[in-house]
C-alpha cells in the first residue's frame, strides 16, 4: 500500500516550529512505500485548506510544489531545498508564486497541512513551473496512487 509519512511529526501530529515561518522554514524530511511498479515519477504539494482561519476558510493555500521527482527516489531530505531534491525533480509555484517551500505561517488559529504525494505513470516535462492547477491538470489520467500526511501548526501568540 502506498504510503507517505514524515519521522519530525506524526499523521494529524503538529509540525515542528523549525520547519514553519517561526523557526528556520526548511521543508521536514517525508518519506514513501510501497510503490507501484509502474510508477515513472513524483509529485508532491502541501497545502493548508484552512486559510485563512480554521473556523471559516476561505481557500486552499499551496505551501510546495514539486513534480518529476524520479521513480527511485524514496524521500526528500530535510531542508530539501538546499540540501538537495532527487536528481531531475523541478519545481513548481506556491502560493507565494515562489518555486520553492514555504512552511506554515498561519494567521490565527491551528492549521493542517496536507503533504500529498502522487505516484505517476509519467515523466511530466517542464511545465515552466506550474501551479497547483496546472500540476493537477497534466497529471490528470496518469496518476497510479496517492498517500498523504497531514501535519498541524498554530503560531505562537
Amino acid at each position: 500500500m502506498f504510503a507517505v509519512s514524515s519521522p519530525v511529526f506524526a499523521n494529524n501530529g503538529s509540525i515542528p516550529k523549525k520547519y514553519t515561518s517561526d523557526g528556520e522554514n526548511v521543508s521536514p524530511a517525508i518519506e514513501w512505500s510501497g510503490v507501484p511498479p509502474e510508477t515513472r515519477s513524483f509529485a508532491l504539494i502541501v497545502d493548508d485548506p484552512d486559510a485563512p482561519d480554521p473556523r471559516a476558510p476561505q481557500r486552499t493555500w499551496v505551501h510546495w510544489v514539486l513534480y518529476d521527482i524520479p521513480a527511485e527516489a524514496h524521500a526528500l531530505s530535510e531542508d530539501a531545498m538546499h540540501q538537495g531534491l532527487p536528481a531531475g525533480t523541478r519545481h513548481g509555484l506556491n502560493d507565494w508564486n515562489q518555486p520553492s517551500y514555504g512552511g506554515p505561517s498561519p494567521p490565527v488559529g491551528r492549521h493542517r497541512y496536507f503533504h500529498k504525494l502522487y505516484a505517476l505513470d509519467v515523466l511530466l516535462g517542464d511545465l515552466q513551473q506550474p501551479t497547483k492547477r496546472r500540476l493537477l491538470s497534466a497529471m490528470k489520467g496518469h496518476v497510479l496512487a496517492e498517500a498523504q500526511v497531514i501535519g498541524t501548526y498554530q503560531m505562537a501568540r
